[in-house]
């Protein structure tokens, strides 16, 4: 994957990261996977509220680390001549803060013109909510898409913190960085980027309102069609207590499951009658507790039925398709997400692991303006 000419196809881009969590080191590595040059900048070892340190730090990959304390003059300074030199600043901070330190967007973009100024935030800068505390669960809950998560016989389930956090959050924000980069071409100047996970979130959902516009959605979670509930659409617990995932949405797909399960179409009743989806999926449930999970993932492996086997942690790494993709990395010993996406003419750098370095290396190393 990597080659002595593997720059990315943000190769020469500077980006200072003032460290946080979930979204802002996230989208950060996504920059430096595409070949930015990121320089994280951090205090000492935090615990989280687990009590275990730096958990985030998987996330830190292909960035120089440069400890400094905001609070003291010689290393604000210090930032500030950093940012004074980068092409990107990506910060999490509550509204306000770096206002308060000293390194809000006015200072920084009048220093430095053609800087992108990131802002990383759960409820954005603005509105009753902004100053106020949340995680992932709380910004999807205001968004009405928490409602629709989940099985119909229970509370709404958190999709760990993969929609706001990173889906709504660190994607946006690498969204927003290469748009106001693009758009620096033309105008010369850089601006500031507003980004919340809460719109972030509620943007992932469009798909969910145009559905509840369309009536394909109720609302309830017991009709809809891609929250479990469908038959056709959900996990099912085979004999050795593992699962396998249904996605036979189309009717040729679920004509081709209901053949290799050895069940009559008919038997069933109509498909879409969502007061029969109950007994349908005692159906097919009762069906699939009778083989082991590899054993029905052999069963469909030439048939299309959009069945697969669900795999944990330690097995996905090993799946042929992601072997043969290279998925995984090995990253200083961990099993890493591989860079993404691909591009026919960039060869994406190797992601290696974090080094911490002396504010002089980088800006001996950033001479010049961006």
């Amino acid at each position: 994957m990597s080659s002595p000419a593997a720059r990315g196809p943000l190769a020469g881009t500077r980006v200072v990261e003032l460290a946080g969590l979930g979204p802002v080191p996230h989208g950060c590595m996504m920059l430096a996977d595409l070949g930015a040059d990121v320089v994280q900048v951090r205090r000492e070892a935090q615990a989280g509220p687990d009590g275990v340190a730096d958990a985030d730090a998987g996330m830190w990959r292909g960035r120089r680390i440069v400890e400094a304390d905001l609070k003291d003059a010689a290393d604000l300074a210090m930032v500030r001549d950093l940012i004074g030199r980068a092409d990107v600043l990506v910060e999490g901070y509550r509204p306000g803060t770096t206002e308060r330190l000293g390194l809000g967007p006015e200072e920084c973009l009048a220093a430095n013109p053609r800087l992108v100024y990131a802002r990383m935030t759960g409820w954005g800068q603005t509105g009753p909510l902004a100053t106020s505390a949340g995680h992932d669960l709380n910004y999807l809950a205001t968004t009405g898409l928490l409602s629709l998560l989940g099985p119909a016989d229970g509370p709404p389930s958190p999709p760990l913190s993969l929609v706001a956090d990173f889906g709504g959050g660190s994607m946006l924000l690498v969204n927003g960085v290469l748009a106001a980069l693009l758009e620096r071409t033309s105008s010369g100047r850089g601006q500031v980027i507003d980004v919340a996970m809460v719109d972030g979130a509620n943007l992932l959902g469009q798909l969910q309102w145009s559905w509840l516009a369309a009536g394909r959605m109720s609302g309830e979670r017991s009709t809809d069609l891609l929250n479990g509930s469908a038959p056709c659409y959900t996990t099912y617990p085979c004999a050795d207590g593992r699962y396998v995932a249904v996605g036979a949405l189309e009717d040729r797909f679920w004509d081709h499951l209901l053949s290799v399960l050895g069940l009559d179409p008919a038997d069933l009743g109509g498909r879409w009658d969502t007061e029969q989806w109950p007994r349908q999926r005692a159906v097919l449930a009762e069906v699939f507790a009778t083989r082991d999970r590899d054993d029905w993932a052999a069963a469909f492996a030439d048939v299309d039925a959009c069945v697969t086997a669900v795999l944990d942690h330690t097995e996905a790494p090993r799946h042929p398709h992601a072997v043969a993709r290279e998925a995984f990395v090995d990253v200083d010993g961990q099993v890493q997400a591989a860079p993404a996406p691909r591009f026919s003419r960039s060869v994406l750098p190797q992601p290696s692991a974090p080094r911490v370095v002396a504010p002089t290396d980088v800006r001996d190393s950033w001479s010049g303006t961006p």
